[in-house]
């Protein structure tokens, strides 16, 4: 029987749920290079969808490139490192920008990500101040940006994984630094020097809390 304050209740205890349920694990974080594989993968596989959409437009994409000195082609800026003047351009950039890329983005993803942004931002508006007057479109600009960042990087860190690193990609896709000087009608050598000059400043720029750790480990002793 049941008793005041106390009303008879009838539970199945395969259906109880316990009080204090067991947390639930978080999701393990991928690897690394699983990471940096999904961004710069993306990446290319983004670039063949613009390149396929050009292709049904006509190559009316192609317009957004870089136009030195006008205002309209300051929009090239943003856009021309994601633009190709045909398939056979997109091409040859792929492997460089796979193997490349896939360095940069594998010490991190943000790192990797603010690299990119700086090589950008100084590859366009270099080729916008400086440039010839021409269209300028093209990803090599990062990939020129990256080369030169994945070289000095660990230079400015004074970390010798980076240095070596870096000396094996110097090896590989050194001779490709031939490209930032003048002469080969029809390429943006312009876009390959300031893509050049904005890796250097990345390696610089994102050394710098390497370098104050340094500093401040220095001055604790």
């Amino acid at each position: 029987m049941s008793t005041p304050g106390d009303p008879f209740k009838y539970t199945n205890p395969a259906l109880s749920v316990p009080s204090n349920p067991p947390a639930t694990r978080p999701a393990a974080e991928r690897p690394m290079w699983q990471q940096a594989a999904a961004v710069i993968g993306g990446f290319v596989v983004g670039l063949y969808v613009l390149e396929f959409i050009d292709m049904l437009v006509k190559g009316s994409l192609d317009n957004g490139g870089i136009q030195p000195r006008t205002v309209d082609g300051l929009w090239g800026i943003v856009f021309a490192p994601v633009l190709h003047g045909g398939w056979a351009h997109l091409v040859a950039n792929t492997i460089p920008l796979l193997v490349l890329g896939f360095l940069v983005m594998l010490s991190g993803i943000g790192r990797g990500l603010a690299a990119t942004g700086i090589i950008w931002v100084i590859g366009g508006v270099g080729v916008w101040l400086f440039g010839s007057v021409n269209n300028h479109l093209g990803a090599s600009v990062l990939v020129f940006g990256w080369l030169t960042y994945l070289i000095t990087r660990g230079i400015f860190a004074r970390h010798f994984g980076q240095m070596a690193l870096g000396l094996v990609v110097l090896v590989i896709y050194g001779g490709a630094l031939w490209g930032v000087l003048p002469g080969q009608p029809g390429i943006s050598w312009e876009g390959h020097l300031f893509g050049a000059i904005g890796g250097v400043v990345a390696a610089w720029v994102l050394a710098s809390d390497v370098r104050k750790a340094r500093e401040a480990k220095a001055l604790n002793r």
